[in-house]
């Protein structure tokens, strides 16, 4: 997410509309699939937390592509979390899903609601870090019959932890996911990552991720992303980011996660 101490930051702006110039990119990227875990842009989230009375918006699509096929998640979709409670929010994902497997129609729709609830319940100071706690709840409001949904809820409970040195932030952690169904396994996710704050109008980052197996006879998945952000015009940014697995690579050969993001 974007750093808090430069214009790259949430703010105390009064609400203006959400543009909808990114559908136009959106259209580009068609041919791609992917899911979102946590932070944008990237999987692996921090335990930073909004002002008070403040909120934030995302018109995102995210993407990648499989030895298996393709899907879009989100066509866009969109991403709310709003501040009623000091050092917390609550969170919000709306998406939409669009699948075309290999050899079978393209299925489009809604996909899987996702609610969840940032606590940090610690602030760094010069020698202790961030830590907050992000539990996410996905609720299967998606068709699994089409493919566009996991047709059960499912629970990630992470443990995130934060530290600034200047320019550059450091923030990872991980959690355990709930994931019930047929033929599914429970499974752990865990990230890390290091950006800096190029200029003030731009930041850079990459992560390394690791998943535990999510079905019975899966394999691990071991990848990394590299992305950033760019201000437009206040308060609306560009966020980016971009990889693939090294490990057990034929589930993610290519991803992609690209929004518009506000604060309000």
């Amino acid at each position: 997410m974007p750093l808090e101490n430069t214009p790259l930051k949430r703010t105390d702006n009064p609400y203006r509309r959400l543009v909808t110039l990114p559908f136009l990119i959106f259209l580009t990227v068609l041919w791609s699939t992917a899911s979102v875990m946590a932070g944008p842009p990237f999987v692996t989230d921090d335990p930073g937390s909004l002002p008070l009375h403040t909120g934030e918006l995302y018109l995102f699509a995210t993407g990648s592509r499989s030895a298996d096929g393709t899907s879009l998640d989100a066509s866009p979709g969109i991403e709310a979390n709003y501040s009623l409670f000091r050092n917390t929010f609550f969170h919000l994902v709306a998406p939409l899903a669009l699948v075309r497997p290999s050899g079978g129609p393209t299925m489009l729709g809604p996909g899987d609601l996702e609610l969840g609830f940032k606590w940090r319940f610690l602030a760094q100071d010069s020698t202790r870090p961030d830590i907050g706690l992000f539990p996410l709840l996905s609720l299967p409001t998606g068709a699994k019959d089409r493919g566009l949904g996991s047709g059960k809820t499912q629970l990630f409970v992470p443990l995130w932890v934060q530290k600034d040195f200047g320019r550059w932030t450091g923030y990872g952690g991980g959690g355990y996911n709930i994931n019930p169904g047929t033929g599914n396994k429970n499974f752990w996710f865990t990230g890390l990552l290091l950006q800096r704050q190029v200029s003030n109008r731009l930041y850079l980052g990459g992560e390394l991720f690791h998943q535990t197996p999510d079905t019975a006879g899966g394999a691990s998945g071991t990848g990394f992303n590299l992305g950033g952000g760019v201000t437009l015009t206040e308060p609306y940014q560009i966020l980016f980011s971009a990889g693939r697995n090294l490990q057990n690579s034929e589930v993610n050969q290519f991803s992609f996660y690209l929004a518009l993001y506000r604060t309000f």
